[in-house]
């Protein structure tokens, strides 16, 4: 196909396409009626974040959404947007505006495609099947084509998959390589069938840690669908309140996605919520995908000792062998998950910089940086909570 052919169209809002269009795009996998890979890039989900004020005017996220379309037909889409700062994407790139501003520049706005608020590993290069080539090929250098005409510093695809990192670095953006912790399901048929594959140690450790928690004086219970309550989430949103206040000063998410999302997307999320004393006291928010249970957020009136981890990590461990899902990610971050089954896995993102020096400073920096985090991949993983091969331990 001749590239001549492709018009790319940046939107200003997600009502400007319906989500027929769009899904087609984002999630063809579910046109069978099942569950896309992961919710984070349906139609459904951005436009409850574009609809509740989540993000748009005064947040720092200025939907920017590019389509390519072939004989008006829409093809491919990315979720773009343009950024006033660095805050809500968990590729952190601070140091990068510090020096470039240091040096006389200026480094926002910059472009952004992402889910905002959401470190998940999923497509950002969205295509209709059949036009997998040419349409990553018309988002790619469509994006890098304004990103250039808009003279902004730089752009980043975050949380892209490793095949996007591939295609990426072959049209010439720098892959970027980082960590997070994921559990893994391998074929469990419960929790139990996963604390056998752990050393002796460590399962009497996470055997005594869901004890405690389940200990804490009142009732743990999971929703999802038609069980989930409005009574549900005005509790986390306190919880969520809570997280948000103490990790980035203010809530990224405005109450009305949660209200939004409750009317939209209750088959998409299982809400875990410990009630004490006639009372909801702790909850932490998944979101199920196709293969992957998402862990998102989490939150507290009350502490106990260990509930964190059973709100967030054993109950989606559950859920996950429940469903009969690949793997759980649990966000960003956390050294401590290791110990709880969840294994150090790579992830990708992609970057354009616009001056030359600058870009030839971060393209060596990455290079090392991968390197660097390669190495405590395979470090943590040795360290991790499973038993060793030649190791043969009883119960």
């Amino acid at each position: 196909m001749d590239q001549a052919q492709i018009e790319i169209q940046v939107l200003g809002s997600l009502s400007q396409v319906s989500a027929q269009d769009w899904d087609a795009c984002a999630c063809p996998e579910a046109a069978d009626g099942g569950r896309p890979l992961d919710p984070f890039t349906t139609h459904r989900f951005l436009s409850a974040l574009e609809e509740s004020g989540s993000l748009g005017p005064g947040t720092g996220w200025q939907p920017q959404y590019l389509t390519a379309y072939l004989d008006g037909m829409m093809i491919a889409a990315a979720p773009l947007y343009a950024k006033s700062h660095s805050q809500g994407e968990y590729i952190f790139d601070h140091n990068w505006a510090h020096a470039y501003e240091r040096a006389g520049g200026r480094y926002y706005p910059k472009l952004q495609v992402a889910v905002p608020f959401t470190p998940a590993t999923g497509r950002r290069f969205l295509v209709k099947p059949g036009y997998e080539g040419i349409g990553q090929s018309a988002l790619v250098q469509g994006m890098v084509q304004l990103a250039a005409d808009n003279t902004v510093s730089s752009l980043h695809v975050t949380f892209c998959t490793e095949a996007e990192a591939e295609i990426g670095r072959e049209m010439g953006l720098m892959h970027r390589t980082t960590q997070q912790f994921h559990w893994l399901n391998d074929g469990y048929a419960d929790f139990d069938g996963f604390l056998k594959a752990l050393s002796s140690r460590k399962r009497k450790t996470l055997r005594k840690e869901r004890r405690q928690a389940n200990d804490f004086g009142g009732t743990i219970q999971t929703f999802s669908g038609d069980e989930l309550r409005p009574e549900h989430w005005d509790a986390f949103w306190m919880f969520y309140q809570d997280t948000g206040a103490r990790k980035w000063g203010s809530p990224y998410l405005t109450r009305q996605f949660f209200e939004i999302a409750h009317d939209t997307m209750g088959d998409d999320m299982a809400l875990v919520l410990a009630e004490r004393n006639g009372a909801y006291v702790a909850g932490a928010l998944n979101f199920i995908g196709r293969e992957t249970l998402f862990g998102r957020y989490w939150g507290c009136i009350e502490h106990h000792p260990c509930l964190h981890f059973e709100l967030c990590y054993y109950r989606a461990i559950d859920l996950a062998i429940a469903e009969g899902l690949h793997r759980v990610e649990a966000g960003a971050q956390g050294e401590h998950k290791l110990a709880r089954g969840y294994m150090p896995t790579q992830t990708h993102s992609l970057h354009w910089v616009g001056d030359p020096g600058f870009a030839d400073a971060i393209a060596k920096y990455l290079e090392a940086e991968r390197e660097a985090i390669d190495q405590e991949i395979e470090l943590l993983t040795d360290y991790g909570p499973f038993k060793k091969v030649d190791v043969e331990e009883q119960q």
